[in-house]
């Protein structure tokens, strides 16, 4: 009997070599796994607090004064000239809401004064006799006199140049 049972004409036998039964340690790499997602929900946790934290912040709410005076009343509104939608004094001493005060209205406002004064008589000032007459008359005012020519030119500069020559 042979030493070695023949196998085949091109297998090759070393009976020192054997089949590994374990490469990994899988105990090891579960454990790994575990940790590693633990560690991964524990970490999202800890910055959506982190998150809402700033939120708060940002927001001010947990913001502490910073003096123990007293602020006014009125210590959040600006000074004039201001925007809307403060409250503000209207024709008459009256207070106007905020929402009665919108750029809107406020240029509304200003158009149709602005409208007035270009349509209709008025006084510029009434100590030195200045009035203002409608847009259209003095159009056709102008157009009738003429207008005011400047009579008064200034005579163009004059350079001389000359030529000099050397011998």
């Amino acid at each position: 009997m042979p030493e070695h049972p023949h196998l085949g004409d091109d297998a090759v036998v070393n009976p020192e070599t054997r089949h590994e039964e374990s490469d990994v340690n899988v105990r090891a790499l579960l454990w790994f796994v575990v940790i590693f997602i633990a560690f991964a929900a524990v970490m999202h946790v800890v910055l959506f607090l982190l998150f809402k934290l700033y939120v708060e912040i940002e927001r001010g709410a947990t913001n502490a004064p910073m003096t123990q005076i007293a602020t006014p009343p009125d210590a959040n509104v600006p000074s004039l000239p201001r925007l809307q939608p403060f409250p503000s004094k209207g024709p008459g001493g009256v207070t106007q809401s905020p929402v009665a005060s919108t750029p809107v209205a406020d240029l509304d406002a200003m158009r149709a004064h602005e409208d007035a004064i270009l349509n209709h008589y008025g006084w510029v000032d009434r100590q030195k006799g200045i009035v203002h007459i409608p847009i259209e008359q003095a159009k056709q005012l102008a157009l009738q006199q003429g207008f005011p020519v400047n009579t008064a030119t200034a005579a163009p500069a004059t350079t001389t140049i000359t030529e000099t020559q050397n011998p």
